[in-house]
């Protein structure tokens, strides 16, 4: 007979963190490249501002970022992680994933494949056993995905603390000749730390597909550059987002009244305003990081909540609602618990 680990009976969030470029690019620098304005892309999208990551810098750089951020933050040493899970669409590299490389850099303070400082030898890692390392990919959706991974990996009894991060270099993939998109992309990663609770503090994934309408947003070959169907993106989210995202706070057991945050992907200003409004969720706390984050996709979730939380603007020990969709065409959220201050 098989014998199962004994797992915990939920997981919670007990730190977060992010990570954005220095570079910011204004909607006024976007009207130099093509033929808009800063009040056609405010009216259209909220988006005042994007962060820009340099050439050099990788998806993999910024995660690790996030992830020591939201470490610290938990008070938790990278040794003691025992997953590490990557939400990215954008990463350059098949193998190392993404994940990998986030983790030899917690364990050795480099990223793989970099040089030694003068002066210190190489990290000696031949007894060392790293930690479970997963990337996942479904875009946009992808944070809620990887965070509802993680939770059931720590249930089942195979991690007790694990790192989810979303990270994205978006304008690495973006025309920037197509005004539809070039207004939108952004970079930047968000994290947080699950660890083992015998309280659950993150409820079940709702997660599912609309293959309707699969080929809405794309990164495909050869071109490899992102392009979507705006319209039929925006017309799922007025006339469908709502109903999934109620499923969402159905399966934790808890009403729509005992939601205090709504972080939903910052997509668009006038995707997230009415999926507030349709879930009666207007007057609570509604973060729209979009306005000087624009679009980062996987990262989108985890950097807004980041930010507004290291910003004081998210209570502690509240439920909020996570809610992510994008590529693919895929959906996915769960309601967490805030974690302590």
């Amino acid at each position: 007979m098989l014998t199962l680990p004994a797992g915990a009976a939920g997981s919670r969030i007990v730190g977060i963190g992010h990570h954005q470029p220095e570079k910011i690019l204004t909607n006024d620098d976007i009207a130099r490249l093509v033929e808009t304005n800063d009040e056609w892309i405010r009216s259209r999208t909220g988006i005042v501002t994007r962060h820009v990551a340099a050439d050099d810098v990788t998806v993999a750089d910024m995660a690790t970022a996030a992830a020591r951020h939201a470490l610290s933050d938990a008070g938790i040493a990278g040794d003691d992680v025992d997953l590490v899970i990557v939400a990215t669409t954008t990463a350059a590299d098949r193998s190392p994933n993404t994940a990998g490389r986030v983790a030899y850099a917690l364990r050795t303070g480099v990223q793989p494949g970099a040089s030694t400082p003068e002066g210190e030898d190489e990290p000696d890692l031949r007894d060392v056993v790293g930690p479970g390392v997963i990337d996942v990919n479904t875009a946009c959706s992808g944070f809620a995905y990887s965070l509802g991974l993680a939770d059931q990996a720590i249930r089942a009894g195979s991690a007790r603390t694990a790192v989810v991060i979303g990270s994205e270099k978006l304008t690495a993939v973006t025309d920037w000749t197509d005004r539809s998109t070039c207004i939108l992309t952004a970079d930047g990663a968000g994290a947080v730390v699950l660890r083992a609770a015998d309280t659950p503090g993150v409820g079940p994934v709702v997660w599912g597909s609309e293959p309707e309408i699969t080929p809405a947003v794309r990164i495909e070959a050869p071109a490899d550059r992102f392009a979507q169907d705006g319209r039929a993106v925006f017309k799922w989210a007025i006339t469908r987002a709502a109903e999934r995202a109620r499923r969402v706070v159905e399966a934790s057991g808890l009403a729509l009244d005992d939601i205090e945050v709504l972080v939903a992907h910052q997509a668009n200003l006038r995707i997230i305003e009415p999926l507030a409004k349709g879930l009666g969720l207007e007057d609570k706390i509604v973060v729209t990081d979009i306005t000087e984050s624009g679009n980062t996709s996987a990262a989108s979730i985890p950097l807004g909540l980041s930010k507004w939380w290291h910003a004081g603007d998210v209570p502690a020990g509240v439920p909020a609602l996570l809610f992510g969709f994008g590529g693919g065409f895929t959906w996915a959220g769960q309601v967490v618990m805030t974690p302590a201050r």
